[in-house]
């Protein structure tokens, strides 16, 4: 039988499919940071506890022809470090830098000269990593730049929690064999109608989840 915390995600999902919407948004915020910095790229890592790997999520301007998807151990590099000490990082020069893996940067076919970097924070869990490369050379960093990069990954750790939480409704609708589904439908349905009718269907709702909560004798 599921859980019942298990039940509640599936459900506030919604009508699932809902996955494409937010790597869209994704996509959306690396393209409006990398134009805002005008760097040369910008991309959204992500961390995949199973795996313990970063795996580009969003990409745009060098490489977002062939990295999405791309994988690399979380430890690794100067991504894995920001992620590991939920520490934003900005770097003029990666070649001076300890931390710089240049071997995986080659495997993905960019060696940026200079990054910036930021942690996806979300309820107290490190989701990821959201990196500018390569600004104009002849822009200093600033103070400001840092604060805008960090409402950048704000916004790119929300977005990251709601694709998050709609993988794992896809894959408990997938593993009901289709049962979740009806609830999820049902939610959405009655998330849709107006005034009194959405008030008897929450009702309706609330009463049921009691019900499936109430200990059973």
């Amino acid at each position: 039988m599921t859980e019942q915390p298990d039940l509640r995600a599936a459900v506030a999902a919604g009508v699932v499919g809902s996955e494409e919407s937010f790597r869209a948004l994704l996509s959306a915020i690396v393209e409006v940071a990398r134009s805002i910095f005008g760097a040369k790229a910008s991309s959204i890592l992500l961390l995949d506890p199973e795996t313990e790997e970063l795996v580009f999520e969003a990409v745009v301007g060098e490489g977002e022809d062939t990295l999405l998807g791309t994988r690399f151990p979380a430890g690794t590099g100067i991504a894995g470090w920001v992620l590991a000490t939920r520490t934003p990082l900005v770097i003029e020069d990666v070649r001076d830098d300890p931390r710089f893996a240049s071997d995986v940067a080659e495997d993905t076919g960019y060696v940026p000269k200079g990054l910036m970097a930021a942690p996806l924070l979300h309820d107290e869990g490190a989701l990821g990593v959201l990196s500018v490369l390569d600004r104009p050379e002849q822009t200093l960093f600033s103070l400001q730049e840092m604060e805008l990069l960090g409402l950048f990954a704000y916004q790119a750790a929300i977005a990251v929690d709601l694709l998050l939480n709609a993988r794992k409704s896809r894959r408990l609708l997938d593993e009901s064999g289709g049962d979740l589904e009806v609830v999820a439908r049902l939610a959405t349905i009655v998330d849709a109608l107006e005034d009194e009718q959405r008030e008897a269907g929450l009702r309706l709702l609330r009463d049921l989840a009691q019900t499936l909560e109430s200990p059973r004798t």
